[in-house]
């Protein structure tokens, strides 16, 4: 979530921000969220002064009402004077005249009990006014919360302007694709072959873009992720074991909802919905905390399943298991300062750059322009491996600085040591890998002219020393 004192005080340059993401309505939201905030804070105002002046009232009512000074004619105009302005709502004048007289004890005479009576009702109507306003500002908060989630992080300076996912910038590509003496086979066909992919099974048990692994396929995709957490742990991650569902509050904390809200998997009966990337979880980790400045910066990995609704796009990603509703992922999270952010996005994204190096598969980074920055990185990398048998460069890891916009939504902060107001802090998340993904790449690249897939060597301490995957 944004700032809204950033709005407030730069709404034109947010806007025009924002319309670098080719996001319009967001931009749009922008003066509504004006509005919003101008009403609220005018409502605020006024019952703040209403009920202010009404403290003021009550404290001296009673002291008109004995002040032993005053004949009971005078009380009663008084009286009646004081409700008067508090009709014409001048709660100030009404607060002048009954302060300008003295206190006492004598009890008032009948009629000035009638005036005194209708200045009681007045005071009650002003009770009832502060609590209209306290339901209207409830109102127009409630809006100007559901306009502010929706509006996206904002670019960092650095992410270069483009309205399309077309004008990312590939870095140079690291390491030499493999010259193949044959026609490699997309993983479509060398899964069903092995026998370590079943698409039929799949579709059988669960329906369109679903898959069944078996023996050597479940197992290499297994030493996979426990290669990947190996490969978290030695560069300092702590490793977590999540829950895989979550409540509705966890997915507006991380930047999933409102706007993704259609692409998760939801449990009626439990009021919970399924992880669709263990992002979610780790982001609520520290919810409503106040960390301390030297705790950070935090690394956190986790491997879980994700859960998501594709939507199915006519001849795209529509073969094999590059998009599918359930796969594996480990995922790498970073709370820190901001003064860091920038310098632990780099080093995350060589991170998740490592485990293609240590997998000798060609790989490549791809900078992401701001119209395809998602809703809540401020800049993004890609990592995207070769996949030779599908031939193109699959992306495996996302990594992403949302700065403050998932601790705002989540609130959590950290208190600087040389300060005694805490401060948001910053959010960083990369995939590091996606099982899915990379098992097509090591598949099709790994490939032989027998139709046999020799195994990486660095996965082969977690498949007993296995060396290829036959027929």
């Amino acid at each position: 979530m944004l700032d809204i004192t950033l709005i407030r005080e730069k709404p034109e340059w947010v806007q025009e921000q924002i319309m670098k993401l080719n996001d319009p309505a967001a931009a749009e939201r922008i003066n509504r969220i004006l509005e919003l905030d101008t009403q609220r804070r005018t409502l605020l105002a006024e019952g703040e002064v209403i009920q202010a002046n009404r403290n003021r009232l009550n404290k001296q009512f009673g002291r008109l009402k004995g002040d032993k000074k005053l004949d009971d004619t005078t009380r009663a105009a008084v009286a009646q004077r004081v409700t008067a302005a508090i009709e014409r709502g001048n709660y100030e004048e009404a607060v002048q005249i009954i302060e300008a007289t003295d206190a006492g004890n004598e009890a008032a005479s009948a009629d000035a009990n009638t005036a005194l009576d209708g200045l009681m009702t007045a005071l009650k109507g002003m009770g009832e006014r502060v609590n209209t306003i306290n339901e209207q500002v409830k109102g127009v908060e409630e809006e100007l919360t559901d306009n502010m989630l929706w509006v996206p992080n904002l670019p960092h300076e650095s992410v270069p302007v483009f309205l399309s996912d077309e004008d990312n910038i590939a870095w140079e590509p690291e390491g030499e694709k493999r010259v193949f003496d044959f026609e490699p086979k997309p993983h479509w066909e060398l899964g069903p072959e092995l026998g370590i992919i079943d698409f039929e099974r799949g579709v059988r048990l669960a329906g369109t873009r679903a898959y069944v692994l078996q023996g050597w396929g479940s197992r290499l995709q297994r030493a996979l992720t426990a290669f990947f957490l190996d490969m978290a742990r030695e560069k300092g991650f702590t490793e977590l074991y999540l829950p895989f569902f979550v409540q509705e509050q966890m997915m507006f904390g991380a930047g999933q909802f409102p706007k993704f809200r259609d692409v998760v998997y939801y449990d009626n009966d439990a009021d919970v919905y399924m992880l669709p990337t263990a992002e979610v979880a780790i982001t609520n980790l520290h919810r409503d905390e106040i960390l301390d400045e030297a705790q950070l910066p935090l690394y956190y990995v986790a491997q879980t399943p994700c859960f998501r609704r594709e939507r199915m796009s006519a001849g795209r990603d529509t073969r094999g298991i590059k998009r599918v509703h359930q796969f594996e992922k480990v995922e790498m999270y970073k709370f820190t300062t901001p003064e860091t952010s920038y310098a632990e996005l780099e080093s995350l994204t060589e991170a998740a750059s490592d485990i293609c190096r240590a997998l000798k598969i060609p790989f490549r980074r791809l900078e992401i322009v701001t119209g395809d920055l998602g809703f809540s990185a401020s800049k993004k990398y890609d990592v995207e491996m070769w996949a030779p048998g599908c031939g193109e460069w699959l992306e495996v890891s996302s990594c992403s600085n949302t700065e403050a916009f998932q601790a705002r939504r989540a609130n959590i902060k950290y208190r600087p040591t040389d300060s005694k107001k805490a401060q948001f802090v910053h959010t960083l998340n990369g995939s590091g890998l996606a099982a899915p993904r990379v098992l097509i790449a090591v598949l099709e690249n790994y490939q032989q002219a027998d139709g046999s897939v020799v195994i990486p060597e660095v996965l082969r301490p977690y498949l007993g020393g296995v060396e290829r995957i036959s027929k």
